[in-house]
């Protein structure tokens, strides 16, 4: 058996997420400079949220969100007032229950704290798959402006600065297409 270098080898299972992401970076951005001595690399950099904002639609994905977030709410408000409700009623009533009522009104507040519980697992999973449908087409569009920008500005890459992934870029190297990516969203 050949073995595998140690570095293709270990590093997968090292780095995870944003770790890849940032090694990735790294190396593109220590690559930029042996490669400036072939030819004068030009890239763009841009914020991702600030340009979806900018994309038509947004403000009525976020709308159409809140909506459905306030639905869910006020749903797990309800029961969670008809829990406390029902427990309060356990407690006032608990000393004159006989043994047997006192098991199944506990067996019943057991199911309903854990039907509410449920419950309130499966609305953050629904909100979650409602929010990425909302929002799919939405940076479906996003991606195939900043492609068009990067294609006829002959730009190398494109840079996400969000979430502090590129601490400082250099306007003399780098262009900030955010302007240019609002403007054709708008269109």
């Amino acid at each position: 058996m050949m073995a595998q270098p140690f570095i293709s080898l270990y590093i997968p299972m090292i780095l995870h997420g944003e770790d890849m992401k940032k090694l990735f970076l790294f190396l593109m951005l220590a690559a930029l400079p042996l490669l400036a001595d072939a030819q004068q690399l030009k890239f763009g950099y841009f914020s991702y949220e600030a340009a979806l904002k900018s994309v038509p639609g947004y403000a009525i994905a976020e709308r159409s969100m809140a909506d459905l977030r306030q639905k869910y709410d006020a749903e797990m408000k309800r029961a969670e007032d008809e829990f406390n409700r029902k427990y309060e009623e356990f407690l006032d009533g608990q000393r004159d229950f006989a043994p047997s009522i006192l098991k199944k009104r506990q067996a019943e507040l057991q199911e309903l704290m854990e039907k509410n519980v449920a419950f309130k697992d499966e609305a953050n999973r629904l909100l979650k798959q409602a929010r990425e449908e909302a929002y799919a087409p939405l940076k479906a569009r996003l991606q195939a402006i900043v492609k068009r920008i990067g294609e006829e500005q002959g730009l190398a890459f494109v840079l996400n600065t969000d979430n502090n992934a590129v601490p400082f870029v250099s306007a003399a190297a780098g262009e900030d297409i955010t302007p240019r990516i609002a403007h054709l969203a708008a269109q």
